[in-house]
């Protein structure tokens, strides 16, 4: 309560757009409230709005995110859970080691800073956003770098929840399959939900957005082992580089998890079940639509061409080895 009456002039700004960015989502299935969101947010980002707003608006994009996924949980079976994440472990391994290489070799190629590398890589690898703030100490990466990193993978994130579904529908994808590829394709866990209920309202079920949800927080788990290995290659050059995993551990996937397992084990109403489960895609598009408020697309633009070609080439390596290994895997 005490964050909420601190940030609700920003809370209250994503609400209105995203209850707005709903309705059209409604009247509009096959684009969805998520990236009316997106849209919506990204054109009042133009309008001057008071400081007051900030802190709330990024309270809306972090916070209320991780509740919208927590929500999402009641909705699931621990026991789906458990088959999904490690039907799907082959593919995320695939996919984190592409981007990582690929990003290593263009880096090279184009001499792009060695942070920027690092950041883009893990960022277009993991989760985006969070995998930079978490890499990013560990690394001692400067602000601009760190500003260009998360910038050029923001930009991917809304291309990613704009074009997947269309891309999805073009490729065939069944529910199952669409559903995996966001969770292994995009960047980051906002746009994933995005595009999975896009996806799932325009056809009528949720699996996709229950897919892609599990295959996501299966995947976020890696910055872990990810940033540890940072860590411990820095070390080697230096004595003072620490880890603090308390700080990086993505501690709401616990929740999403006890949310699960309490509706495994203690059947509840579906009125309930469906109560929580649309309050949560709800907090999805008000999450979305906090993403846009915070997108300056001029900033995006003048952040420079390597860092963008470098993020679009892990972008596209990745969508084209989660294809492949579900053809592999017989998932497609």
């Amino acid at each position: 309560m005490i964050a909420i009456k601190k940030n609700y002039p920003g809370i209250l700004l994503a609400f209105v757009i995203g209850g707005i960015a709903t309705i059209l989502g409604r009247i509009f299935p096959l684009i969805g409230g998520p990236v009316f969101g997106i849209l919506l947010g990204m054109v009042i980002a133009f309008v001057p709005r008071k400081p007051v707003f900030h802190s709330g608006i990024a309270f809306t994009s972090k916070k209320i995110l991780q509740y919208a996924i927590i929500l999402l949980g009641f909705g699931m079976n621990l026991f789906q859970i458990v088959a999904v994440g490690s039907q799907s472990l082959m593919i995320i391994v695939s996919t984190i080691a592409t981007a990582l290489l690929v990003s290593f070799f263009v880096s090279k190629a184009l001499n792009i800073p060695s942070d920027v590398s690092t950041l883009v890589g893990v960022g277009s690898s993991i989760c985006g956003g969070s995998a930079i703030a978490a890499t990013a100490p560990v690394i001692d990466a400067k602000d601009e770098d760190i500003a260009t990193s998360i910038s050029v993978i923001f930009l991917f994130n809304i291309l990613a929840a704009l074009l997947f579904p269309t891309f999805g529908s073009l490729l065939g994808l069944s529910d199952i399959g669409f559903g995996m590829w966001a969770g292994t394709a995009i960047n980051d866990t906002s746009s994933v939900v995005a595009a999975g209920q896009s996806w799932a309202t325009s056809h009528g079920n949720d699996v996709a957005l229950q897919y892609a949800t599990i295959v996501k927080l299966t995947r976020t788990l890696a910055i872990i082992p990810i940033t540890l290995a940072i860590a411990i290659y820095r070390s080697k050059q230096s004595n003072t580089t620490t880890v603090r995993v308390r700080e990086t551990f993505p501690w709401f996937i616990l929740w999403f998890l006890a949310a699960a397992i309490f509706s495994t084990f203690v059947p509840l109403n579906e009125s309930v079940v469906h109560g929580f489960t649309s309050l949560g895609k709800f907090f999805i598009t008000m999450a979305m639509t906090a993403i846009g408020l915070n997108t300056n697309l001029l900033k995006l633009i003048k952040s420079g061409g390597k860092p963008i070609v470098l993020g679009f080439s892990c972008w596209v390596s990745i969508m084209i080895v989660s294809l492949v290994m579900q053809k592999i895997i017989g998932i497609w």
